[in-house]
């Protein structure tokens, strides 16, 4: 099992799907890697030889930024929205949809289980 970026690789994959394990990896970035690589994007992660996963790793720590960085930087722009009251941090800070949808029906994910208002017992 290889170990790319702080995170376990599993080897029974093929090359481009298991680089999407890694936060910030998506299909299209793992293919350009693996091109730049020149490694197939068929082969088995653990049909690499140790000098090519050396070279996918450095690929991905010089031109990407992924995981524990990646983390940071998008924590650190919703922040800055927060912080200088944009209508996006607003949003960020209520716990409400952030692009435009509806919320009047629907938005449970952000919003959470629904609330009954109004609803009294009789005595």
């Amino acid at each position: 099992m290889a170990r790319i970026a702080g995170v376990d690789i599993p080897g029974d994959k093929q090359a481009r799907i298991a680089l999407t394990y890694i936060y910030g990896v998506g299909l299209s970035v793992s293919r350009g890697i693996l091109k730049k690589a020149q490694v197939g994007e068929e082969i088995r992660m653990k049909d690499l030889t140790e000098q090519e996963v050396t070279q996918i790793r450095g690929i991905i720590e010089k031109d990407y930024e992924v995981e524990g960085d990646l983390r940071r930087s998008v924590t650190m722009n919703i922040k800055r929205l927060m912080d200088i009251s944009s209508y996006r941090g607003l949003r960020h800070r209520r716990g409400l949809p952030v692009r435009g949808q509806r919320t009047h029906t629907n938005g449970r994910t952000r919003k959470g289980p629904k609330k009954t208002v109004g609803a009294r017992s009789k005595k």
